[in-house]
């Protein structure tokens, strides 16, 4: 599920929304009020539940052997997205939807390359939502590997050191995430996790930013 030519996509949980309000996102470093989507390179970034933690590193022109053996590991590929073991069921049962939008409607945000697209004005998208369908299926059409890990942010703190691209997003619903130490957070029992979008829904937020994607 990737945006067409002169399209960018925005994905929620909830398909009933007809127009997009900007709005400023509590947990995003960008104050500015904005209805966000994402282009064809960053749309892998959001084939997950909304709340669903995730560290994705990539294979670029910069990225050297070594690191491309040790985190994307051989016969991998180019991408990896790695999760927890306690998500497993929410990606599986999630329901997502993407939205189509004019791409000019949209301004790039974030460098050197966007890691988003934002609008600041009420918009409406092309047409109805559409459903996204088995992420799993998602992600094997696309090469993309995916890990499941028990505690996810030794695996982040190990990524970003490294050569590859890379980008983390609602890192603090992690086990581990710094924020919950000494102790990790009590794991989420399923249901508590997910989080519906409001009919104005229209952030990106709680976003690391890496190196080029691909």
């Amino acid at each position: 599920m990737r945006p067409n030519p002169g399209q960018v996509l925005h994905f929620s949980e909830d398909p009933t929304i007809t127009r997009f309000i900007p709005r400023v996102s509590p947990t995003s470093k960008d104050s500015g009020a904005y209805v966000w989507a994402v282009d064809a390179a960053r749309a892998p970034d959001y084939w997950f539940p909304k709340q669903c933690p995730r560290a994705m590193a990539w294979v670029t022109p910069d990225t050297s052997p070594a690191d491309r053996e040790r985190i994307i590991s051989p016969g991998g590929g180019y991408r990896v997205h790695a999760i927890e073991y306690d998500w497993l069921d929410e990606i599986r049962n999630v329901r997502l939807y993407a939205y189509r939008f004019d791409s000019s409607l949209f301004r790039p945000i974030g460098g050197p390359t966007p890691r988003a697209h934002v609008a600041e004005e009420p918009i409406e998208p092309l047409g109805p939502p559409e459903p996204v369908g088995d992420l799993f299926a998602l992600h094997a059409e696309a090469g993309i590997q995916l890990r499941v890990m028990d505690v996810l942010w030794p695996y982040w703190e190990t990524v970003i050191t490294s050569t590859l691209g890379f980008n983390g997003i609602r890192l603090r619903n992690s086990l581990g995430h710094p924020a919950h130490r000494p102790e990790a957070r009590p794991r989420m029992r399923l249901g508590q996790a997910s989080s519906a979008g409001a009919a104005t829904e229209g952030e990106r937020d709680g976003t690391q930013g890496g190196r080029v994607s691909q």
